[in-house]
């Protein structure tokens, strides 16, 4: 790869980990708890992190490794998108976002239990950054990191 590849891998690289402690931060410092959409739009972050790290340091199966990054980085895009869609009355809350309804359990202990796992519901929004929430961010940023990753596939796709 060239030094100017390597330098926009770098780069991205950084802006992932950030991206994750920062999430990390708003969890476990703020107090805001995720939903369970948040914590399953860090997978593709750290899928991408592992594949960039296997291009710097390895250089092994560079190809491969950036269209499965390109794909990673758009499979996170939908996923961010549907959540804020969600957020925003375009979509229903699928199984893994509802809340449970504490109305239609029988018994105490059941209650008890629902009452202690905390689901939080994907449509509720408790952190913003500049107005706009984590989501629709995570949504542009894993388009971007889409495109880029697709324009370095193909640039090394014609320099082999």
């Amino acid at each position: 790869m060239s030094r100017l590849n390597i330098n926009i891998l770098v780069l991205i690289l950084i802006s992932l980990v950030l991206s994750l402690i920062s999430a990390y931060a708003i969890e476990f410092v703020l107090g805001h708890e995720p939903c369970n959409l948040c914590i399953y739009q860090r997978i593709p972050y750290i899928v991408s992190i592992v594949l960039i790290l296997n291009i710097l340091f390895f250089d092994k199966f560079t190809k491969n490794s950036l269209i499965i990054l390109s794909i990673v980085s758009l499979l996170g895009s939908f996923l961010a998108f549907y959540h804020f869609g969600i957020e925003q009355g375009f979509f229903d809350e699928s199984i893994v976002c509802k809340t449970n309804d504490i109305s239609q359990s029988l018994s105490k202990e059941e209650i008890l239990r629902q009452l202690n796992q905390k689901t939080i519901s994907c449509s509720d929004v408790t952190f913003r950054l500049f107005g706009f929430s984590l989501a629709s961010i995570n949504t542009i940023f894993s388009f971007i990191l889409f495109v880029i990753f697709f324009q370095l596939y193909k640039k090394y796709e014609i320099n082999k």
